[in-house]
C-alpha cells in the first residue's frame, strides 16, 4: 500500500515573488512560476514566506498571491502559505483566508514583534490553529526574537496547535531533541545549508529556497537525504553547497533571485528596504551559481 503524503510532507518550495520594474507584484509571472515547480516533482509551495517578501505586502497582495498559487496548483500539489504577523489575530485571519481559498496548510511563525514569552506564543497558535488547516511552526530566532525551543514545540503539538516545524535554528542537535520530546511532530528542513543533516536526522520535509534555481538536483538531494542514501546525497550535497549556504544569510533573497534569472527563470529585484547585492557579494553568488550551471546541473 502506498503511503499517502501529508500536504506538509516533501519539497515545499518557498517561493520568491516577481514585481515589475514599478515594484507592484507581477501575479502572472508567479503563477507561471508554480506550475513550473509542479512540473519539475516539487511536492508544493509556500508563498508569503520570508522569501515571498511578506512583510512588504499588503493585505490584499498577500491575498492575491495565495489565491494565484491555489490557481496553478495541480491536483496533489500543496499550497502553504506563511502567515506570519505581528498580532495573532492578523496572523489566524491569514490563515483563514489560506483556508477559504482552498489552501492544505498554514505555516506560522511565532509573534515576533517583541520577546514573546511562552503564553502568548502558545496563543498565538491556538489562534492560527483555530481557523481548521494544520499549521506547520516555523521556527525562525536568527531573525526574529523568539525562539521555538524543543520543549516549546512539543507543548504546542502537545495542544494540537501544530503538526511539524520548519527548524531554521541551523542547530542540527535539535532535531533529535524535537522528536524525543514530541515524536509525532514532523520535522522539516528549514535552512538549504542543513539538508542533509536534517534529512538524516528525520525530516518529513523541506521547506526550500533553491530548487526554484536547482530543482531536480535539488529534489535528488533531498530524497537521498531522507533516505539515508550517503552515497547518493553527499558528493551531491558537496556539490550544491556554495550555493545552498545563501539561504542561510541576510541576502539570501537577492541570491536566489540572481540563480533565477541565471537560468532563465524569473527573479528580478526585490522590493525595498531590501538592496541589490553589492558588487563583490553578486560576484561570488553568480561565480558559484555558474560553476554548477556549467557543469550541466539543473
Amino acid at each position: 500500500m502506498t503511503e499517502t503524503r501529508m500536504p506538509w510532507h516533501g519539497v515545499i518550495v518557498a517561493t520568491s515573488l516577481p514585481f515589475h520594474d514599478d515594484l507592484t507584484v507581477d501575479f502572472d509571472a508567479y503563477g507561471e512560476s508554480v506550475a513550473w515547480l509542479a512540473e519539475q516533482g516539487m511536492h508544493g509551495v509556500a508563498p508569503n514566506g520570508s522569501l515571498g517578501e511578506y512583510q512588504t505586502l499588503t493585505y490584499e497582495e498577500r491575498d492575491r498571491v495565495v489565491e494565484t498559487a491555489v490557481a496553478n496548483a495541480s491536483d496533489g500539489f500543496t499550497v502553504m502559505p506563511g502567515v506570519g504577523a505581528y498580532g495573532g489575530a492578523e496572523a489566524k485571519r491569514h490563515a483563514q483566508f489560506a483556508k477559504d481559498a482552498g489552501c492544505q496548510a498554514v505555516m506560522c511563525l511565532p509573534p515576533n514583534a517583541y520577546r514573546a514569552d511562552d503564553r502568548a506564543i502558545l496563543e498565538h497558535f491556538e489562534l492560527v490553529a483555530s481557523a481548521g488547516l494544520p499549521v506547520t511552526a516555523y521556527n525562525n530566532p536568527i531573525d526574529t526574537k523568539v525562539d521555538l525551543r524543543p520543549d516549546l514545540l512539543a507543548k504546542l503539538h502537545a495542544e494540537g496547535f501544530i503538526v511539524g516545524v520548519k527548524e531554521f535554528s541551523g542547530d542540527v542537535r535539535r532535531c533529535y531533541e524535537i522528536s524525543e520530546l514530541a515524536p509525532g511532530l514532523d520535522l522539516m528542513i528549514g535552512t538549504d545549508d542543513t539538508v542533509l543533516e536534517v534529512g538524516i536526522a528525520g525530516a518529513k520535509g523541506w521547506v526550500a529556497g533553491y530548487p526554484q534555481v536547482f530543482p531536480q538536483a535539488c529534489l535528488a538531494l533531498y530524497e537521498a537525504s531522507v533516505a539515508g542514501d550517503l552515497g547518493t546525497a553527499l558528493p551531491l550535497y558537496r556539490r550544491l553547497h556554495p550555493v545552498l549556504r545563501w539561504d542561510s544569510k541576510t541576502e539570501f533573497i537577492q541570491a536566489i533571485k540572481l540563480g533565477q534569472e541565471m537560468v532563465g527563470r524569473r527573479g528580478g529585484v526585490c522590493r525595498p528596504p531590501r538592496q541589490p547585492l553589492g558588487p563583490e557579494t553578486e560576484a561570488v553568488v553568480r561565480a558559484a551559481t555558474q560553476v554548477l550551471i556549467d557543469a550541466g546541473v539543473n
